[in-house]
């Protein structure tokens, strides 16, 4: 499927709303549990996607409509979400990550990108060339592996209680699909 840039936007504007509806005011049982040692929990994801809007996205693409494959992408810190975490509620949280990805929604439609921005290239420094478009198209699966992550992780908290229904829930058996990247 071709970068529409309307339809990414169309995803990446509901993304804070749909984590709000679903995280605000649960009890720390669901958001601060994980799946076991060395996983997130949910708390962490939401870190992880304030990381990636400051950090990540919008910086990158425009380091491709600045440098092209001129200059490498800074490896992402894979840690770095645990600066914005520290001595924050979940609520803070939601409400930075709204704020940050309205921010970065803003700065990309004041791009005025073209069909021929989004064929631009720039260079990752594991994958090697990559596309403005394959980067805005990665932003939105982005969102949704962790949203996926998400429900995901709140499951695990009832894979006992479920009983034999677990087999009849996809949810549980999924493993994740991050692990390697």
């Amino acid at each position: 499927m071709e970068q529409e840039l309307e339809n990414t936007i169309a995803l990446l504007e509901r993304t804070p709303a749909a984590l709000d509806a679903l995280l605000r005011g649960l009890p720390d049982m669901w958001t601060e549990t994980n799946e076991g040692e060395n996983t997130w929990s949910v708390r962490i994801v939401v870190a992880h996607l304030i990381h990636g809007e400051d950090e990540d996205w919008i910086p990158r693409a425009r380091m491709i409509l600045e440098s092209g494959e001129a200059r490498e992408f800074a490896p992402f810190d894979r840690e770095g979400h645990l600066r914005y975490s520290q001595g924050k509620t979940l609520e803070q949280m939601l409400d930075e990550f709204a704020q940050a990805r309205a921010k970065g929604l803003a700065d990309l439609r004041a791009l005025k990108l073209t069909a021929e921005d989004l064929r631009r290239r720039g260079r990752h420094p594991s994958f090697g060339t990559v596309t403005l478009s394959q980067l805005l198209a990665t932003w939105a699966a982005h969102d949704l592996t962790h949203l996926h992550q998400i429900s995901r992780i709140m499951a695990f908290q009832y894979r006992e209680t479920v009983g034999p229904w677990a087999r009849f829930l996809g949810v549980m058996q999924c493993a994740g699909h991050s692990a390697g990247a």
